[in-house]
């Protein structure tokens, strides 16, 4: 089979300042390929994306498209204009089939001619116009969007991510570039989202850090690392043991190269610079080697390490919390006492109150019954969604400042303000740099130390992983797995639950929180067993002891008038239906009253499906 390029880049290369993101990049991107980038927070991976949307942003370079490709961008926030409803967005679609609905619905609007009207009916059969409509309901239903006439001026940052991922899947396009799109949906869409992925016949290039998609939706991955990219042509375990073995290569040529560089020097300065019979290859040779000698391997990571307050006999007791609010009970009546070292991760879908219990237990918020208990010696670290808030205006360096001078870590060691920014990866430049121009994820990086710095020995982190990259999120992986404190993590990110928590709050609805010892994926293969025996499995006959007959109530006059009059209004409706009906199936349409038939079936269905079911309501009353 021919598999075309859909997308080729040369050399392209792009800097900020003295900063420069990448230089000279040569890729391309095939039919049916799936491909993530990875790299350090702040090296360029989002602005390759935008480049590849608008090549002017580019310093040079070049890229080439195919042409006719359909080719779609998920930001990491996306925007709409406001005022818009999820309809009109789910309906700006530039599918030709809904083009062609549109064109038609405008031509019956303005009440055009019988040609016209079959010409647009031609249009949309042939672009598949009737089926998009199909498509557009399923994708609101299978990404849990609000209802369609809703005004998305309010939404959270979830409804967003998910109406502009509905959008863009009912276009279906040829290649689609992602930029986190498991940002802020909560688990049951994102393991949606993996099997969609996995089986989606376009092209994806996407940045992500969740590693479970790594592993199983990409089969390329791009490092972009030291201005470049490097392939592996694999998951994420084939990239993770591909990436140390180039390491390991880089770093014995580099050994290599700096004691030939040595013997090189010691040759150039025993030889006199008069002399006339100096080999001048050697003498080439010696600048090459010296260039390669001085490069830098940057094997630098996150360090995280700090003396957390030892915690007493009492630390968090829950008994019989419940929140609720005038439309809506979040939780119903929860108790739980944690223990010392206790690693819980809380999980359940966007707004079933996972943060507002965290809230309540740090005190931002009020149980609506119930009491909360914090032992004396609990030092709360709370790492929040919102993040790093109001510091754009300071340089990195005084955002820790603020907090202190120095800090002691858990042997005695004191660090400055400066060297502990080192160890967050911050260095000499960045650290005086404004905060505004650091990226997403280095604010997020630069927020976790401000929460660290603190010396806290109950961590509270909800959603810490939004953000980071994955030599970070290692980094605080380690540094949680030694953590001698407690530990409540809210998160969709399903590794990281897995390789931390081994006991979970779960989120049910209705108030309910199920107390669930054992790791996420534990959780995962339990609700599918239950689920599949509740599918597969024929409900056992039981036999059931007789009822007693409830006294019939009584029907009041009114509701003996409407119970006579029902028949012979349903029997006007079916017969409308099968009038409505005689229509479609005619073998001489006329567009028009097709349009007009199209436009009232659905009323008339929808009146005799109510009408149908007061006659049933009003059998059960005594009419005698």
């Amino acid at each position: 089979m021919d598999i075309k390029n859909l997308l080729s880049v040369h050399q392209l290369s792009k800097s900020y300042g003295i900063k420069t993101l990448f230089t000279d990049l040569t890729f391309g991107i095939s039919e049916g390929e799936k491909i993530a980038i990875v790299a350090k927070n702040g090296s360029g991976k989002s602005t390759l994306m935008r480049t590849l949307m608008d090549p002017a942003i580019a310093d040079s370079g070049t890229i080439s498209y195919r042409k006719g490709i359909k080719l779609r961008y998920l930001e990491q926030h996306p925007e709409f204009a406001p005022g818009q409803t999820v309809r009109d967005v789910l309906y700006q679609s530039e599918h030709p089939g809904l083009e062609a609905l549109r064109q038609y619905e405008s031509i019956v609007a303005e009440g055009g001619d019988a040609h016209a009207m079959q010409l647009a009916l031609d249009k949309v059969e042939a672009t598949g116009g009737w089926a998009i409509e199909g498509r557009i309901q399923e994708m609101h239903g299978k990404m849990n969007l609000p209802a369609m006439d809703r005004i998305i001026d309010k939404f959270s940052g979830g409804e967003i991510k998910r109406l502009a991922m509905a959008q863009l899947f009912i276009e279906e396009p040829d290649l689609i570039l992602m930029d986190e799109p498991t940002n802020h949906l909560d688990l049951d869409i994102i393991e949606w989202l993996e099997e969609y992925l996995i089986g989606y016949k376009g092209a994806l290039l996407m940045i992500t850090h969740d590693r479970y998609f790594l592993e199983r939706v990409c089969g390329t991955i791009y490092e972009l690392d030291h201005h470049t990219f490097f392939k592996y042509d694999g998951n994420y375990s084939y990239f993770l043991e591909q990436k140390e073995l180039r390491e390991a290569n880089e770093a014995a040529n580099l050994h290599k190269a700096k004691q030939l560089f040595k013997k090189e020097l010691d040759w150039m300065r025993r030889t006199p610079s008069a002399r006339t019979g100096k080999a001048k290859d050697r003498i080439d040779r010696f600048g090459e080697v010296k260039k390669i000698a001085k490069q830098r391997v940057d094997d630098r990571e996150v360090s995280l390490a700090i003396n957390s307050q030892r915690l007493g006999g009492k630390i968090l007791e829950l008994h019989k919390v419940g929140k609720s609010f005038p439309d809506k009970l979040l939780i119903e009546s929860f108790d739980y006492t944690f223990k010392k070292g206790e690693r819980v991760g809380i999980v359940g879908p966007n707004g079933s109150g996972k943060s507002t219990l965290l809230k309540m237990i740090l005190g931002e918020e009020s149980p609506s019954k119930g009491k909360i208990i914090t032992g004396d010696t609990v030092i709360f670290g709370h790492y929040s969604q919102g993040g790093i808030a109001d510091k754009d205006h300071l340089k990195v360096i005084e955002v820790v400042q603020e907090i202190g001078e120095y800090i002691t870590l858990n042997k005695g060691q004191k660090l400055t303000a400066s060297q502990l920014c080192e160890r967050f990866l911050f260095d000499g430049n960045q650290q005086y740099s404004y905060t505004s121009t650091l990226s997403g994820g280095e604010k997020r990086r630069l927020y976790l130390l401000t929460i660290l710095m603190k010396n806290p020995n109950f961590l509270i982190l909800d959603e810490p992983t939004n953000d980071l990259d994955i030599l970070t999120l290692q980094a605080l992986e380690e540094f949680l797995d030694d953590f001698p404190g407690c530990l409540l993590v809210v998160s969709h990110d399903r590794y990281f639950l897995d390789k931390l928590c081994d006991h979970l709050f779960v989120f049910e609805g209705g108030g309910r929180i199920k107390d669930f010892n054992g790791h996420y994926y534990e959780w995962r293969e339990e609700q599918k067993r239950i689920d599949a025996i509740k599918t597969a499995a024929p409900k056992p006959v039981v036999e059931e002891a007789p009822k007693k007959e409830k006294p019939k109530t009584k029907m009041g006059y009114m509701e003996k008038r409407e119970w006579d009059a029902l028949p012979g209004e349903i029997e006007a409706l079916e017969a409308r239906r099968d009038t409505l009906n005689a229509v479609f199936e005619s073998t001489e349409q006329d567009p028009e009253e097709v349009a007009k038939a199209a436009a009232e079936i659905q009323e008339v269905l929808d009146t005799l499906d109510e009408k149908e079911m007061r006659w049933l309501e009003l059998s059960e009353l005594d009419y005698e």
